[in-house]
């Protein structure tokens, strides 16, 4: 067995330190070690994005980064999404337009939309469906989640 190593990082805003096998991946981390179970495992091998979170603001699948990696880094996951007083605008707009059903896939599709909505306040529905092209999802159908993503994009531009 491999020397386990001391990573510190920060997850949703938070100094944190754990403890890890180089081969753990950072979903392991996350679900087993420090029990944000947002992220979910899907496939494992980073076809899926349901384990998606922001590393450094940009969206990875966290079953391809290995723990030790994220040494420094800043990491955002579904459970540093809402704000004190209640939901943001990603999640509302998910909801609104019942863009979830088991919600295996919820939380990378709303990370990724996260991600897209700092890099492109504005989408279009094609670059909407082109950037979410990562997630996967086998119950709601994509049209719901576009609408999603659009009114999200429309109450961030309001301030809400």
């Amino acid at each position: 067995m491999a020397k386990k190593r001391v990573v510190t990082t920060t997850i949703n805003g938070q100094s944190t330190e754990f403890l890890c096998e180089p081969r753990q991946t950072l979903l392991e981390i996350l679900r087993d070690t420090l029990r944000l179970t947002g992220a979910k495992e899907g496939c494992s091998n980073g076809n899926c994005g349901a384990c998606t979170v922001l590393l450094d603001g940009r969206p990875v699948d966290s079953c391809l980064v290995l723990g030790v990696e994220v040494e420094g880094a800043k990491i955002d996951t579904v459970e540093g999404v809402a704000k004190a007083d209640g939901l943001d605008s990603i999640q509302q707009a998910f909801l609104e337009n019942a863009a979830l059903q088991c919600g295996i896939c919820t939380p990378g599709f709303i990370m990724s939309t996260k991600a897209l909505l700092a890099e492109n306040p504005d989408p279009t529905e094609h670059e909407a469906r082109f950037y979410l092209a990562g997630n996967l999802c086998r119950c709601t159908g994509y049209d719901k989640i576009v609408r999603a993503v659009l009114q999200a994009a429309k109450a961030k531009k309001s301030g809400n």
